[in-house]
């Protein structure tokens, strides 16, 4: 690769904390090793090493626009900070080409003492706008944090949101050559994120190199050209965002016992690119047991007979008061009655539970809902569309097994599911029982998948050359 295509190249980066027990062993290490050392004899430490980051290198390309991607204390944070040049690697190098605008911690450099228009002033020179520019670009960057007559107060009067626009406003206002996104953008309102968004969106268009990071796998496959992935500070595996995501879920959900075996064949498969699951030719080759169980190892299921992983259980579950009814056992089942969790785009599945009633209720109807892990609800359908068609009346001591059958059709992804049964209560139809997030399913990575975003609309592409065109 021309060294003059490169944006960002990181050579074996580490960096090390020195994490101490108490104050006195702080103490202890700034006097006691060099007393040691002025007499000859060999200095102790008094802390332990952390090493947030170990030996990670990878290049990113001029224009390119590249997810970094792990769980939480994987170095993500430590990296941006690294390569935006606030922190210091412990080994290593870090060599970038061109101007850099981050969006970490945004409105952490703000005086609050200052007005908004001074932080401006202040932030954008640290970021290399010279005054004339900012003096230019001023009423841009006002109109687009959209603060009004508060641009003239001072910051410590702002709310954290007021705070947040500005800020992001006069980061995007110096036109970078490298954009360092992280999830800071997830606070705000949705038409102050959509616009946000839409701003990077420009300047990805303009030929900018992006860095951004995230938890959201769907988001990392729709804006990405390239995906990393970090696991304690290590360096995984990089590759195409939709490998990448589906190494990551599975890292993510895999049981404790099994995830250093997992972690083993993921990077495994990084350093050897040209090896069993990159080689079509080989893959071909093996036989069904080894190719099988390469495949479940490394998350490339789509082919696979559809699995239960027990690891797999919602810890966001809310359950409602019970006035007079009980649900129980909400799972997944394929069609061949076996439970499953790890489902394929495009299938058909069931969704079953039992409720049972230990009072008697009338105008009863159930219901189940889908919902993305940002909590966006999906779909879902009820047992009948209105009083008129529900059951009219349970008796005590009666058990109903509720089942809805639905189509995979969404994305690689994790899902969750609710359970609910309504009924007449006091002359008005309210919640009998309700359980929210009592189950999850995740759908399975598909390297060859074309859909994009959540929903599969099964979208068939017609791409036609044409020979003329009239205008």
């Amino acid at each position: 690769m021309n060294g003059d295509d490169i944006a960002i190249k990181v050579s074996g980066l580490s960096k090390c904390y020195q994490i101490y027990d108490s104050p006195r062993d702080r103490l202890k290490q700034f006097i006691l090793p060099r007393a040691r050392r002025l007499l000859g004899m060999q200095p102790t430490h008094h802390y332990r090493e952390f090493w947030a980051l170990k030996d990670v290198s990878f290049e990113v390309k001029k224009g390119e626009t590249v997810g970094i991607i792990g769980r939480n204390g994987s170095g993500k944070s430590t990296l941006l900070q690294m390569i935006c040049g606030t922190l210091s690697p412990t080994t290593g190098s870090i060599t970038t080409n061109g101007r850099i605008a981050a969006l970490l911690e945004l409105g952490s450099g703000f005086n609050p003492e200052f007005t908004g228009r001074e932080n401006v002033n202040m932030n954008a020179s640290v970021l290399g706008l010279s005054k004339e520019e900012i003096d230019s670009r001023f009423d841009e960057i006002a109109a687009f944090a959209d603060i009004g007559e508060f641009i003239e107060q001072p910051v410590k009067t702002y709310s954290s949101g007021m705070t947040v626009r500005l800020a992001f406003a006069v980061a995007i206002s110096v036109d970078p050559d490298i954009l360092i996104v992280d999830e800071a953008l997830s606070v705000g309102d949705e038409l102050f994120q959509r616009k946000c968004f839409s701003r990077i969106e420009a300047i990805r268009s303009a030929g900018a190199t992006i860095l951004f990071v995230s938890h959201s796998g769907g988001t990392v496959v729709e804006l990405c050209d390239h995906a990393l992935l970090l696991d304690s500070g290590e360096r995984l595996a990089m590759g195409m965002p939709k490998k990448i995501v589906g190494r990551y879920q599975k890292l993510l959900y895999v049981p404790q016992e099994k995830r250093e075996a997992i972690r083993a064949a993921i990077h495994r498969e990084d350093e050897n690119a040209a090896g069993v699951l990159s080689n079509s030719d080989e893959l071909n080759s093996l036989t069904p047991e080894v190719l099988q169980e390469s495949l479940q190892q490394l998350n490339i299921e789509s082919k696979l007979p559809d699995s239960f992983d027990p690891s797999l259980k919602p810890v966001s579950t809310i359950a409602y008061e019970s006035y007079g009814a009980v649900i129980q056992d909400p799972m997944v089942y394929a069609l061949d009655g076996e439970r499953v969790n790890n489902l394929t785009r495009g299938k058909t599945y069931r969704y079953r539970y039992r409720v049972v009633f230990d009072r008697p209720a009338s105008n009863v109807r159930f219901g189940m809902l889908i919902k993305t892990t940002s909590g966006l609800e999906l779909g879902g359908a009820a047992s009948a569309s209105s009083n008129r068609t529900s059951l009219p009346f349970v008796t005590t001591g009666s058990s109903f097994l509720v089942e809805f059958e639905f189509v995979c059709r969404v994305n690689a992804g994790v899902y969750f599911l609710n359970a609910g049964v309504v009924g007449d209560l006091n002359g008005s139809e309210t919640y009998l029982h309700r359980l929210v997030d009592v189950a999850m399913f995740r759908v399975m990575s598909e390297t060859d998948n074309l859909a994009t975003g959540v929903v599969d609309f099964t979208c068939y592409p017609r791409v036609r050359h044409e020979e003329s065109y009239d205008q």
